[in-house]
């Protein structure tokens, strides 16, 4: 609906100054006050039947009797409200509810601030600051409760069939338990699928990172539906290719090449790391798997004297280590490496710093489910020319990924 610009100059008429439109005692406030009224009284005439003082009134059983006051909050800032009733008690408007104090879109701020990391006080400050609004604790807890059943039906929620490409990772959050503040590992999968768009499939609690428990999640994956992985995209979490083969036997494991180098870089000297690191560059720079493995044995003969476990290491898991060889450079970069859900734990970090200890799993549940929602919003596709690619996996997994 449209206002007529004749009947916004006769509400401003008077008005010369920001105050006199969105003040305390502003046009803003008596409109916004004035209207729910006229609605809630168009409501009450609705539901007698009759108009205030007509002769149809007499003798129908029910009538107008007074008002209540409510105190309404919105992004106006608070206004009183008088609230028609009906002699029988059994009117109940819908414009505003019976237990309603806040007008639509008013929570949705709460959980807005609430989703950015904001604490309870700050999301107090930020209303009162704003709106001209006081809100208690409780209440800013209560809305944001609510969103706990959705938390749950999104967790439970069916998966598609097929997911081309999944992560794993963890994130590490501070929750109080047994009058204890310990460390939790948050387990997320994070999944490209059909369409080439990324979707956060899961999250879980547990109180570290093992392989064991990642077998359970991903179990839990395939009685949602999720039946086949193309690439698991990992770190070097000892057992964690295992834990994925036994859940998803065709699956292909690609541990992050960024974790490797970090692991490799922990124990050199700070002399050697520049030239190590430049000798170690062309054996994931590679065009093959097989010229890969001729810079590491370059590497391996020049370094193992010095700091042999580095090229052990890549030893041990160059099975897992070359999967990325055998795609085109756009896939080889989506997966090389879990930068897609690294990023999302960075973003994730800058939300809880401000919650430095959650009181509960659910409260920590409940933070990150709606910063999630916030930045998901602005995910990007991991491969560009995803056509390209879904072709590319059709060709290597058939049916799963065409059909």
């Amino acid at each position: 609906m449209t206002m007529s610009n004749e009947l916004i100059d006769e509400l401003i008429k008077d008005c010369k100054t920001q105050e006199d439109l969105f003040g305390d005692k502003g046009i803003v406030k008596q409109f916004v006050k004035r209207l729910s009224e006229r609605a809630l009284k168009g409501e009450l005439t609705h539901h007698l039947g009759y108009e205030k003082d007509s002769a149809e009134g007499n003798n129908s059983g029910n009538s107008r009797n007074g008002f209540s006051t409510k105190t309404i909050k919105g992004e106006f800032g608070e206004a009183q409200v008088q609230i028609p009733r009906d002699r029988n008690g059994n009117f109940e408007p819908k414009f505003i509810g019976k237990n309603q104090t806040r007008f639509i879109g008013f929570d949705d701020k709460i959980i807005a601030m609430y989703a950015r990391g904001l604490s309870t006080r700050d999301i107090q400050a930020q209303l009162q600051e704003i709106y001209g609004v006081e809100v208690s604790p409780t209440l800013i807890s209560n809305v944001t409760a609510e969103v706990i059943e959705e938390v749950k039906a999104w967790q439970s929620r069916s998966l598609d069939a097929t997911y081309p490409i999944v992560y794993l990772d963890c994130i590490v959050v501070k929750i109080k338990e047994d009058k204890r503040i310990i460390n939790k590992a948050v387990y997320l999968a994070l999944g490209v699928n059909l369409d080439g768009k990324k979707e956060l499939l899961g999250m879980w609690i547990s109180n570290n990172e093992g392989a064991k428990f990642w077998l359970s999640v991903l179990t839990e994956l395939k009685n949602r539906g999720l039946q086949n992985i193309c690439i698991a995209c990992v770190d070097g979490l000892t057992g964690f290719p295992e834990a994925i083969e036994t859940a998803y036997p065709n699956a292909r494991t690609q541990l992050c090449i960024l974790h490797m180098l970090r692991n490799s870089f922990k124990y050199v000297g700070y002399k050697d790391r520049k030239e190590l690191a430049k000798d170690l560059k062309p054996v994931y720079c590679a065009s093959t798997a097989e010229e890969a493995e001729v810079y590491l044995d370059e590497f391996a003969s020049k370094w193992d004297a010095k700091y042999p476990t580095i090229s052990k290491s890549w030893h041990t898991h160059w099975a897992n280590l070359i999967t990325f060889f055998d795609y085109p450079a756009d896939i080889r970069k989506a997966i090389y490496t879990t930068n897609a859900i690294e990023s999302l734990n960075m973003t994730l970090r800058k939300v809880i710093k401000n919650k430095r200890v959650f009181p509960d799993n659910e409260s920590a549940f409940k933070l990150l489910y709606l910063a999630i929602n916030n930045i998901s919003k602005k995910w990007t596709m991991p491969i560009r020319d995803w056509g390209l690619a879904r072709s590319r996996f059709a060709i290597e997994f058939g049916d799963c990924i065409s059909d």
